[in-house]
């Protein structure tokens, strides 16, 4: 059996499952019972000063039958007194000491106020800190959270304010809400910090009921943004990772976060340069015990995979992900329909015809029944058939040879430039 453990720029934890700070990781009772469920880590819930909750404060959108496919919340940092929940952060790292506790904290941007409550929560016994600069709603309207967070440089202060004192690692957990996360990224390692985390939830509104034209969710009648989450914004998460991974100015652990629900979830965030993963949505959907299977499954792959430990998948097609000028302009996929896969839905057909490359015919078969083909001659290599297509293994996307040198847009532009001088391609053409 492989060893899952990890060692996240001094956090060390048995396996790379950690809970998110959120409200799955708001009591003691709570962190202490996911760990009896198996969970490697914990990011408590934010801490600072305590703030009054609303009342409703989640909202879910449900899409094609699937419940929680993306989650939004109005709920700010924790609700209850520092002292208590110091109290419980000593209790549960006293009874679990081989899983990481890490505190997530949040204050105003002064230098007093970070050495405060970072003193204070060290002297519990906590394995790392994680500063939140990412919350978008409440906290950011008070010049916390994400209001930091869009600023490279109070990013870089608070971080270097928070490493003046703090004897334990740092994270800097980083806002999606902004245009480039390795602007951010760079300033966080500026400041001294031992990791990234990422990402904190995007700026949402969840819907709005149609019927009483209230906001969802909507307290007393009025709304406000929230912070979305879940399966939905995987994508959003996983190239963030990735941008950060591949950025050598960047240069410092990563701890993946966002729309995390399975193993297989986990080993593409480690795949593209997270060390380990935070997930809340899928525990707040399904409890604690979805570990079990993420462990298990996460083990299955990696004997699989011959790989003797979780560590070795860290990275491993960062390497891939690239500029999309650098990619091959010559390389060629084309569609293939099975005729004895397909159930003539024409889901292709209609998809190719109304909004593709019109590359796939209705013929009629041997035997006098409609079939699909491809004129492959005409086909992109777009995948939209292949998407639409209901039946699995109906239709295959084919590498073919295209006879031509591999040629990426950049490689282009330069052998235009070497053969026109100054020239530009619009001029040439």
């Amino acid at each position: 059996m492989a060893d899952l453990s990890i060692d996240l720029a001094g956090i060390k934890s048995p396996n790379p499952f950690w809970l998110a700070s959120a409200p799955p990781t708001n009591t003691g009772y709570q962190v202490q019972r996911a760990f009896e469920a198996g969970w490697g880590g914990a990011v408590w819930k934010t801490l600072g000063d305590p703030i009054i909750n609303t009342s409703s404060r989640f909202a879910a959108v449900h899409f094609n039958g699937q419940r929680v496919a993306g989650f939004n919340n109005i709920e700010l940092i924790t609700d209850r007194p520092l002292e208590v929940n110091l109290k419980e952060i000593y209790e549960t790292k006293k009874r679990f000491p081989d899983r990481a506790v890490v505190a997530s904290l949040m204050v105003e941007p002064k230098r007093e106020k970070w050495h405060e409550i970072v003193k204070r929560v060290e002297d519990v016994g906590v394995d790392g800190l994680e500063l939140n600069f990412g919350c978008p709603h409440g906290m950011a309207e008070r010049g916390m959270g994400a209001a930091s967070g869009q600023q490279p440089d109070l990013v870089e202060s608070q971080t270097y304010w928070v490493k003046e004192v703090a004897r334990t690692p740092v994270i800097v957990k980083l806002t999606p809400n902004i245009t480039d996360i390795t602007v951010v990224a760079r300033h966080a390692a500026k400041g001294g910090a031992d990791a990234v985390s990422m990402i904190n939830t995007i700026n949402s509104l969840a819907g709005v009921d149609i019927h009483t034209w209230n906001t969802i969710p909507h307290v007393g009648g009025k709304g406000a943004h929230g912070g979305y989450c879940g399966p939905a914004v995987k994508p959003i998460a996983l190239s963030m990772v990735a941008e950060c991974a591949r950025d050598s100015r960047v240069g410092i652990p990563i701890s993946g976060i966002g729309g995390i629900s399975t193993w297989q979830d986990a080993v593409e965030f480690m795949l593209m340069g997270a060390t380990g993963v935070q997930v809340c949505t899928a525990v707040m959907h399904h409890g604690f015990r979805i570990v079990e299977d993420m462990i298990d499954g996460l083990n299955n792959y990696l004997d699989e995979k011959g790989l003797a430990s979780v560590t070795e998948l860290t990275g491993k097609s960062v390497e891939r992900y690239s500029n999309w000028g650098d990619l091959n302009l010559n390389y060629k996929v084309v569609a293939r329909i099975n005729t004895d896969k397909c159930i003539n839905c024409n889901k292709c057909h209609i998809a190719c015809e109304d909004t593709s490359h019109q590359c796939i015919d209705m013929l009629t078969g041997a035997d006098g029944k409609a079939i699909l083909k491809v004129r492959e001659e005409d086909c992109v290599g777009c995948n939209l058939c292949s998407i639409v297509c209901p039946a699995e293994g109906a239709i295959d996307m084919v590498e073919v040879d295209s006879g031509e040198v591999p040629m990426t847009w950049n490689e282009r532009q330069q052998e235009i430039a070497r053969l026109n001088g100054s020239h530009s391609e619009a001029e040439v053409v």
